[in-house]
């Protein structure tokens, strides 16, 4: 090629297999590009690009697929006319598996009706996560009005994002995994970025007392109601901390089997419970029981819940949900634990910013 002819060149250049999500760009010297089509061998589609305004390169404009193989197409003339047509092959990396970027609480499920105060965000992948900080480092939850807040990672799939503070009530919260084409380690990579909304509801937050057998139920800061309770009884004595209801059912089938007390063991029960909202997963719910109606503002009888007669329950149904806050105090249980699904606020704000990765 002589002296100041157009050249073409695609980078990368094709010699490895490329991650998915590396920018793809051809170049043009001494010329400017005329067209360039990359197109995926196997399926026959287009990949979309951008030329630049000066016609010397190209840029794809949209991220590759994985285990695939491009074929690019770059036409082009040179300063004096010349036209010359370059082609090439790129190949994306093949991964041993992909890692889905699950959200709970499951946005669909509480677009309409928000989330509590309490409410942390959740990811929880579908792979192990042997690299936490490369995949924390493309998490992001953006608070309207903005709140100081911090990721927590529970164990190797399960990462929390909560606030200093409760949420302020009406705050928008915008949640995004930028995890495509991220390396999780041990040949897992991110499946797909996601992004999502969710909203802050009123503020009603529970306050369950064992030494007065009383809920007091605070919205917005003002008490609304007060109710007698019942909680766990000294052998199975009811979480000390906060709490954040995590699903409610009208109707519900209590069994000590989920936790390991099965048929035969001492503690066995199974019951079908009414107005039942979950608290913690080792059992821990707020339900009517008109069984321990006699009990309740007077001694705590329950395997763990918290009892309510059916007109209170009904109410506390009704008006709180998913997020929504129940701080346990004076029941002679033990702390709720971190791992306990939404056990989050047993952390000082100092011991949960430990749980980054990027600490």
């Amino acid at each position: 090629m002589s002296e100041g002819s157009v050249r073409v060149s695609i980078e990368p250049d094709g010699t490895a297999a490329v991650n998915p999500v590396t920018p793809i760009t051809v170049r043009a010297e001494h010329g400017k590009l005329t067209g360039v089509t990359m197109t995926n061998a196997g399926t026959g589609a287009r990949v979309d690009g951008a030329l630049a305004p000066d016609g010397t390169a190209w840029t794809a404009t949209e991220p590759l697929g994985y285990a695939s193989r491009y074929t690019v197409v770059a036409s082009a003339v040179g300063d004096r006319g010349k036209r010359i047509e370059q082609h090439g092959e790129i190949s994306t990396l093949a991964p041993r598996a992909q890692a889905e970027p699950n959200l709970i609480p499951a946005p669909e499920s509480v677009r309409e009706t928000g989330v509590g105060v309490g409410q942390p965000i959740v990811f929880q992948f579908s792979q192990p996560v042997e690299d936490r900080a490369a995949v924390e480092r493309r998490l992001s939850v953006v608070s309207r009005p903005a709140q100081q807040g911090g990721w927590y990672w529970i164990d190797d799939r399960n990462v929390h994002y909560r606030p200093q503070e409760y949420w302020r009530p009406g705050t928008e919260l915008t949640v995004n995994a930028k995890i495509y084409g991220v390396d999780f380690g041990n040949g897992v990579y991110g499946a797909r970025d996601r992004t999502e909304r969710y909203r802050v509801h009123d503020s009603w937050i529970a306050e369950a007392d064992g030494a007065t057998e009383r809920m007091r139920i605070v919205h917005n800061g003002e008490q609304v109601k007060s109710m007698p309770i019942s909680m766990g009884k000294d052998a199975t004595p009811t979480h000390s901390g906060t709490h954040v209801i995590s699903a409610k059912y009208e109707n519900y089938t209590m069994d000590s089997c989920t936790y390991g007390v099965c048929q035969g063991d001492p503690g066995y029960y199974r019951a079908r419970e009414h107005w039942s909202q979950r608290i913690s997963t080792d059992g821990e719910f707020v339900h009517e029981n008109p069984n321990s109606v006699g009990q309740q503002g007077d001694t705590n009888v329950s395997h763990g819940c918290i009892n309510l007669d059916a007109a209170n329950a009904t109410w506390f149904f009704d008006h709180l949900g998913l997020g929504d806050v129940v701080e346990v105090v004076n029941s002679g249980g033990p702390e709720l634990p971190v791992w306990d699904l939404y056990g989050d606020w047993s952390l000082s704000w100092a011991e949960w910013q430990a749980g980054s990765a990027l600490r």
